[in-house]
C-alpha cells in the first residue's frame, strides 16, 4: 500500500463511489453527522449539475465541472478526518456547512435557464460571489438551517483567490478554520486531479470567455502553471494556516498510509509539466494524453 497513488483509493469518475467514500470518512469521526443529509445534499448538487433544476442551466463549463466539485467535497470529508486526528473539533452541524460549502463553492458557474449568451465561464471574475448568492438562496434544499447560512457563505468566500482572508466576516475561529479547510480541498482537488494539466486547455478557454487577459494561449498558461504550483504552496502556508497538513493524519487513519497522497499526486504533475515544457523541439501537449481530452480540446475550439 506504501506506494500506491490518490486515483487508484476510490473511482473519483463516479460520483456515487465518492459519495460513498466520503459518508464512510466522515462515520468515522462524526457519528452524530446525519449520512442521509449528506446523501440529499449530495444527490441536490448532482441533478443541479446536471440540469435537473427548473430555473437553472447545467454545467457547461469544462474545467470547473460536477467532477471538480465531487474532488472537492470528498478533499473536504477528508481534511475534516485529518483535522479531527490532531485533536481538532467540530460538531455534526458543523461538518454538515463544510460539506455543503464544498458542494456549492462553485454553483456561482452555472447559469440561469434565460441566459442564452456564451456558457458559465463568463462569470468567473466573481463567480464566487455568485455561489455565496445561490448557497443563501437555496440553504434548505441542502439541509442548511437560516442560521447557518452565515457561516456557509464565509466558508465558499474562502475559495476566492483574491480574497484576502483577513477581510471574510467569520462568525467564530471554527467557521474560519473550516473555511481555510474549503478553500485548501479546493486547490488539492484542481492539482492533484490525475488530468490537471490535460484540463488546463479547458481552463484557458473559460478564462478567455471570461475575458481574463492573463495567458496568451494555451501554452502561455501551461508556462505559468510552474508559478502557480509555487504560488499555491506559499498559499497553504501564508494564508490558510497550513491546512493540507492534515491530509497525511487522514490517509495514516483511513488507509494505513503514512504518506500525502494529494501532494504527492501535485509533485508528480509538477515534475511531468516541468519535463514536457522543457522539450523544445516538440508540443507538451502532444505528451497530454488522459482521457483524450487534447482531442476534445482540439475538436471544440478549431
Amino acid at each position: 500500500m506504501a506506494d500506491i497513488q490518490l486515483a487508484n483509493l476510490v473511482k473519483m469518475e463516479s460520483p456515487q463511489a465518492v459519495l460513498d467514500e466520503a459518508i464512510t470518512v466522515v462515520a468515522r469521526f462524526s457519528a452524530d453527522t446525519d449520512p442521509l443529509a449528506i446523501r440529499s445534499a449530495f444527490d441536490q448538487t448532482v441533478s443541479l449539475y446536471q440540469g435537473e433544476w427548473e430555473h437553472t442551466k447545467g454545467c457547461n463549463t469544462d474545467y470547473h465541472d460536477l467532477k471538480h466539485v465531487t474532488d472537492c467535497f470528498l478533499a473536504m470529508a477528508r481534511l475534516f478526518h485529518g483535522a479531527v486526528q490532531t485533536g481538532i473539533s467540530f460538531s455534526p452541524r458543523q461538518v454538515h456547512q463544510g460539506l455543503v460549502a464544498a458542494l456549492l463553492h462553485d454553483a456561482g458557474y452555472l447559469q440561469n435557464s434565460e441566459d442564452g449568451e456564451g456558457t458559465g465561464a463568463k462569470y468567473t471574475a466573481y463567480h464566487v460571489r455568485r455561489s455565496m448568492d445561490f448557497m443563501q438562496q437555496h440553504f434548505a434544499a441542502f439541509g442548511l438551517q437560516e442560521n447557518e447560512i452565515h457561516a456557509s457563505m464565509a466558508m465558499i468566500h474562502c475559495t476566492d483567490l483574491n480574497c484576502e482572508l483577513a477581510s471574510v466576516p467569520f462568525p467564530d475561529k471554527t467557521t474560519e478554520q473550516i473555511g481555510k479547510m474549503l478553500a485548501t480541498a479546493d486547490i488539492l482537488a484542481q492539482m492533484a486531479d490525475r488530468i490537471y494539466l490535460e484540463k488546463l486547455l479547458f481552463l484557458f478557454y473559460e478564462l478567455e470567455e471570461a475575458r481574463v487577459q492573463s495567458y496568451r494561449d494555451e501554452l502561455d498558461l501551461m508556462h505559468q502553471t510552474e508559478d502557480f504550483f509555487i504560488h499555491m504552496a506559499d498559499r497553504f502556508e501564508s494564508q490558510l494556516s497550513s491546512s493540507n497538513r492534515f491530509m497525511v493524519h487522514h490517509f495514516k487513519a483511513r488507509w494505513k498510509i503514512d504518506a500525502d497522497l494529494y501532494q504527492q499526486a501535485i509533485d508528480n504533475q509538477r515534475t511531468y509539466l516541468t519535463t514536457i515544457l522543457k522539450a523544445v523541439d516538440d508540443d507538451p501537449r502532444d505528451r497530454l494524453r488522459r482521457s483524450r481530452i487534447v482531442e476534445a480540446v482540439k475538436n471544440k475550439y478549431a
